[in-house]
């Protein structure tokens, strides 16, 4: 839906802002429920994640020894304004991106990687071994889902011949669902985002049987909080950029919750399908297997482009179109 909102209102409240971090409350919600029933439990009840955040926020921050106080502080918010500035290029909500321009796919897929960044600076600047254990494995696993999550979404957009990701959603909307003509991008992009949001069972980077919380084990109160609101605020722009791309766009706020929803029940599925993968599992078996076929589709697509202009006038005369 093209509506100009004010500037002032779309970066503090709707659809930016106080909006998006509610709905990313709402979403984790939907996401705990969904695992819990797909395992047979009850779930949490409708206000849990909310109250999470709001203990966590009345709770004492304990900055612990040995750490560079300044970064400590200040990467959970570094992490959250990425996320939420990244939020000002995609159709949230089935609504025209706040700002737009050529090429804003690239940045706002370089700020949507400033989360794991975050995550593994935080987890280096301190001295405890788990903290650094999970640093390592969140740095390895950003270099390994990262690049096919890029990659993926490329393939619309080099089909398109834009990058620029509201003409995307434009393009998608008008009958072309990528996931029928790229299949292979559509499910890395899907893995690639739950590996780039840890979700099980890609979660070795903070496994608590293993190494408690990983690189947020020295993280409580407030710090803690806003990685937590920041995770959820990317798994639904991750969730709107891969439905616009693959799933026809966007052209109403009804066709964004229905989309963006299927592909949550989609990943809730998924992790209670799957045990956790070891971090070597994590890494290595994605390269061999879907980076590789990305990268072929990507392939397809660039060399049917270069051939269209010749094939397509033959079949026209062939058949009498």
């Amino acid at each position: 839906m093209n509506i100009n909102f004010p500037p002032l209102v779309a970066l503090l409240l709707f659809p930016g802002g106080a909006f998006l971090l509610f709905s990313g409350l709402v979403f984790e919600y939907i996401d705990r429920k969904l695992v819990a029933r797909f395992q047979n439990r009850y779930g949490p009840r409708w206000f849990q994640p909310l109250a999470d955040v709001v203990k966590l926020l009345a709770k004492e921050e304990i900055i612990p020894t040995g750490v560079v106080k300044s970064l400590f502080v200040a990467l959970p918010v570094i992490a959250l304004t990425a996320a939420l500035t990244s939020a000002l290029y995609v159709p949230l909500f089935g609504f025209k991106p706040v700002f737009s321009f050529q090429g804003d796919l690239i940045v706002t897929l370089y700020l949507l990687s400033m989360m794991t960044l975050c995550i593994g600076l935080a987890g280096a600047n301190t001295e405890d071994r788990f903290s650094l254990i999970g640093a390592t494995r969140a740095l390895t696993q950003l270099f390994s889902y990262e690049a096919p999550f890029l990659l993926a979404l490329l393939g619309p957009a080099i089909a398109l011949h834009t990058w620029n990701i509201g003409e995307i959603n434009a393009g998608a909307g008008n009958g072309l669902w990528f996931i029928i003509a790229q299949p292979i991008g559509f499910v890395v992009a899907l893995v690639g985002l739950m590996g780039k949001l840890e979700l099980p069972p890609f979660d070795a980077p903070e496994a608590e049987t293993e190494i408690v919380a990983g690189a947020f084990t020295e993280y409580s109160g407030r710090g803690f909080a806003i990685f937590k609101i920041g995770r959820d605020v990317e798994l639904v722009i991750g969730l709107t950029l891969v439905a616009s791309f693959y799933l026809g766009g966007f052209n109403s706020p009804l066709d964004f919750l229905w989309k963006t929803l299927l592909l949550l029940f989609v990943t809730a599925a998924l992790q209670s399908m799957f045990a956790r993968l070891r971090i070597d599992q994590t890494v290595g078996m994605w390269w061999r297997v879907g980076v590789l076929m990305v990268l072929l589709q990507l392939v397809v697509i660039i060399i049917g482009q270069q051939f269209a202009p010749v094939v397509q006038p033959a079949l026209q005369s062939l058949f009498g179109g």
